[in-house]
């Protein structure tokens, strides 16, 4: 006789502050529960967190971007921590974008390696991770760094629409080598060529970046693709290249929306045409909304047995 199948539990959002936008997206495409979680202060400082839902013998997934991450820690393992023990089957981290992946080796004597203690403190808090495109070097992936499954969402098909959608004779352009995968990837789903900028070192202070067979891409609008838009100073010079090379001003498309400090404006001054980001963090640059594709992964998850 063959036993019954069970249905999979229900599931649940929750929002950390600042994520309602995207958990909300989350869970009507996903046709899930959108919970109340309240985050809050205790006079000292501690951190006070209370769930307003049944999470008993649920899929729970807190959604939590890690962007300034230090203040957002504490109360995302404290709920993680409550809804395990308030009975949940499942409690999954969805984070688009996912913080201390720099410190990813010991570059002088005595240095903490952040990235694999953070990968520890979330490992143990949540049964599994999705995130969008985390900024690997030195690891393979974050099977590398993760006690827990970590399953990675690619936003280069969203990125590729976008280009396809709202430029005309796009160049997609790679600022430096490490960006070289991200320009390959959008002009591929784009349709659009692509090139990566050339550094040539002269000497220790002289360093000509050109761009490759520029004769031929006089009439196309330049793109400029990265993952991470922080500090911004490899595309601030990038634009400035661009120009000297007498292409017009480009369209700067990013992943991640960090913009540290003035990031932004020394963006603007420099002489561009717009910036465009995903929403993996919320921004007043997000135009690429990579919700379907966050929906499409968080399915397969939802809709798996939970580990007994």
């Amino acid at each position: 006789m063959k036993g019954k199948a069970h249905p999979a539990p229900s599931s649940v959002f929750l929002a950390l502050p600042g994520n309602e936008t995207m958990a909300s997206a989350l869970a009507r495409r996903l046709s899930a529960e959108l919970g109340a979680l309240e985050v809050g202060h205790f006079p000292d400082g501690e951190s006070h967190v209370r769930l307003g839902c049944d999470v008993a013998g649920r899929t729970v997934l807190l959604v939590c971007t890690l962007d300034r991450p230090d203040s957002k820690l504490a109360p995302l393992v404290f709920a993680g921590d409550a809804a395990r023990e308030l009975g949940a089957a499942r409690v999954g981290l969805v984070s688009p974008y996912l913080a201390y992946m720099r410190q990813d080796t010991r570059f002088r004597s005595g240095e903490a390696i952040t990235s694999r203690s953070f990968a520890r403190i979330l490992s143990a808090s949540f049964d599994w991770l999705v995130t969008v495109d985390p900024h690997l070097h030195r690891f393979s992936s974050l099977d590398a760094l993760y006690a827990m499954p970590a399953d990675v969402v690619h936003a280069a098909p969203a990125l590729s629409r976008w280009v396809r959608d709202q430029v005309e004779h796009p160049l997609i352009i790679g600022p430096d080598n490490e960006s070289a995968q991200w320009a390959s990837a959008v002009a591929k789903g784009a349709g659009a060529p692509h090139v990566v900028l050339e550094k040539v070192r002269r000497g220790d202070r002289d360093v000509e970046v050109s761009v490759p067979d520029i004769e031929r891409w006089r009439d196309c609008v330049p793109v400029l693709i990265d993952d991470i838009i922080s500090t911004a100073s490899t595309m601030v010079e990038a634009v400035r290249h661009l120009h000297a090379a007498g292409l017009p001003p480009p369209v700067c498309v990013g992943v991640h929306a960090v913009f540290a400090a003035n990031a932004l404006e020394a963006l603007e001054e420099a002489g561009i045409c717009e910036v465009v980001t995903a929403n993996t963090i919320a921004h007043p640059t997000n135009r690429i909304d990579l919700s379907d594709l966050l929906a499409e992964r968080l399915r397969e998850w939802i809709g798996k047995e939970p580990s007994i």
